[in-house]
């Protein structure tokens, strides 16, 4: 190794980065080639004491935080150093080495955790998820609640419900056809966190309100001979459908800001089973949980509140949760900008064209959510044809595709770090091709459809979770509005479909031809997502951002 006992006093006068790219190139230096403790060579050159001296000296202020984690102090950068713009995310909270520390003390760090549990210490994620949890189940338990309201109060006796209830489906589904896209342009531009907690928060307001408007609206017509009251119903749900809009892309989004990228799988383990099992559950138990509700608060002298004080509740302690949410945000200059908003929407549909990755998991997503809305409305026939159930009874059956997700997303945040996410997408889709076989093949037995279920929804989990961490990963933070906007969307228009076909596709061809046609779906959709990704990698790994590439 070449030393330098007399230094050029050009070089001294650059900072200590920058004499390294310079010996470098002028061949007077090697860079050492360990990474524990500086050899004993080094220590002796009278221009490294130098160096030694300087870092011990001078105060620094602040690390670029990327640059942090890579290599110790003491090397050279891989690259000409950036502008500092502030300490690392460990220097903060107390954790990590600091910008001093010996190389030992980095190679003495313990292992970090992984899995569920590592995510379940985040606080933050924690009362993230917590939000999600009530502010879920307040979504589809409000779908119960509008159907209690309308057989109580506006069905007249041997009047079917069917015109009612698509009524109110309508006013549900229009608002994320229409504003679904539109609303993930503003909350790339707004605070996450005053999205989340404000939105529940209004609907919690708009679900108490529903009894005083029912209350002041008896015996009086609204528009083309409805009841005055059921108009109310109609404006209330479309207005909780719109503020739903913006609270899925805001809390999507949010996930990555609070969350290390290599706990995101096991996080969205959490979100997209809860999300899931939160759609099933909650038109399951939705009926008997608001008859508790009403129960309860009769006994105490008031009737009929309980079901609107439950819903509502729900929402508002979804707000409060949120409230103390703390995401670190980093809001973008264009934030002060005025919305363009079709431009916008044209700037998530060109990157989810530029991203096959991106778009693969996304239609992955919607075709996965498309199977169990068919599900829920085919296992009203199964439960019907079951010797064991009657037709009210369906819940059963979804409950068990409601344990089999919380089954598989417990393996995936546990274990899934340990394959690639096509490998994982690629063995749920056949898992779940093998379940909706098997239940084509047991449509009139009570264990062995409960079976298949369970397994469809765990081999679901193992789909889900992978793909909605694939889009977070793979979206700078910027787009993530925009893109979780479109996805909600897409999700909510294909949900339409199999929710209005599946009933008529099953009366023509029967069961076991939809549960295989559904099989012969998901096979396809794994396949081509898996082969899109194996295409994909050379270019993946091309785009590689800073954080992502080694450090020399």
């Amino acid at each position: 190794m070449k030393h330098l006992p007399n230094p050029d006093p050009d070089v001294l006068s650059l900072s200590q980065s920058h004499r390294w790219h310079h010996l470098r190139d002028e061949g007077n230096y090697e860079r050492p080639q360990t990474t524990g403790r500086v050899m004993e060579t080094m220590a002796a050159d009278p221009f490294q004491k130098e160096c030694q001296a300087e870092q011990e000296t001078t105060e620094i202020k602040a690390a670029p935080a990327e640059a942090e984690p890579a290599w110790p102090s003491w090397a050279p950068p891989a690259e000409e150093p950036a502008e500092p713009v502030g300490p690392s995310p460990t220097q903060e909270s107390g954790e990590g080495p600091a910008d001093g520390d010996p190389p030992e003390a980095i190679a003495d760090d313990p292992e970090p955790e992984s899995g569920i549990l590592a995510v379940l210490k985040n606080r933050q994620f924690l009362v993230l998820w917590s939000g999600q949890v009530f502010s879920q189940l307040a979504d589809k338990v409000y779908l119960v609640l509008m159907i209690a309201l309308i057989a109580s109060r506006f069905q007249v006796e041997g009047q079917p419900i069917s015109g009612w209830v698509s009524s109110i489906m309508i006013a549900f589904t229009v608002p994320a056809v229409l504003f679904g896209s539109v609303a993930g342009v503003y909350v790339d531009r707004w605070s996450k966190k005053t999205v989340l907690a404000a939105t529940n928060l209004l609907r919690a307001g708009l679900v108490l309100i529903l009894p005083i408007l029912l209350w002041l609206s008896q015996g009086h017509t609204g528009l083309a001979g409805m009841p005055l009251g059921f108009c109310f119903l109609l404006g209330v749900t479309f207005l909780v459908s719109t503020l739903t809009q913006f609270f899925a892309p805001a809390e999507q989004s949010a996930i990555p800001l609070i969350v290390e990228r290599r706990h995101l799988l096991s996080a969205n383990s959490l979100y997209t089973t809860t999300m899931m099992v939160a759609m099933i559950i909650g038109f399951a138990v939705g009926e008997p949980v608001l008859a508790i509700a009403d129960s309860l608060l009769a006994s105490l002298g008031s009737a009929d509140l309980g079901k609107e004080l439950l819903v509502g509740g729900s929402y508002a302690i979804a707000g409060g949760l949120l409230l103390l949410l703390q995401s670190r945000e980093q809001r973008p200059a264009s934030a002060q900008e005025p919305p363009h908003v079709w431009a916008d929407i044209q700037d998530g549909l060109r990157y989810l064209g530029k991203q096959h990755q991106v778009r693969s998991a996304l239609l992955q997503l919607v075709i996965l959510f498309s199977i169990f809305a068919a599900l829920a409305v085919l296992a009203v026939r199964l439960a019907e044809i079951i010797p064991d159930l009657k037709a009210p009874q369906f819940g059963v059956l979804l409950a068990a595709g409601g344990l089999g997700m919380a089954v598989g997303a417990g393996l995936i945040g546990q274990f899934g770090q340990r394959f690639s996410r096509s490998q994982l997408n690629l063995f749920g889709s056949v898992g779940m091709t093998l379940s909706l076989t098997a239940l084509s093949l047991f449509t009139h037995q009570l264990w062995p459809t409960l079976g298949a279920i369970a397994g469809l929804g765990t081999f679901a989990a193992v789909v889900a979770i992978p793909m909605q961490t694939t889009i977070q990963e793979e979206t700078p933070e910027e787009m993530r509005g925009k893109v979780f906007g479109l996805q909600n969307n897409a999700i909510n228009i294909a949900l339409s479909l199999p929710l209005a076909l599946a009933g008529v596709a099953e009366s023509w061809l029967g069961l076991k031809t939809v549960f295989l046609i559904l099989a012969a779906i998901t096979l396809a959709a794994g396949l081509l997502t898996w082969y899109i990704s194996g295409t994909g990698s050379t270019a993946s790994d091309a785009e590689l951002t800073p954080l992502d590439q080694p450090p020399f």
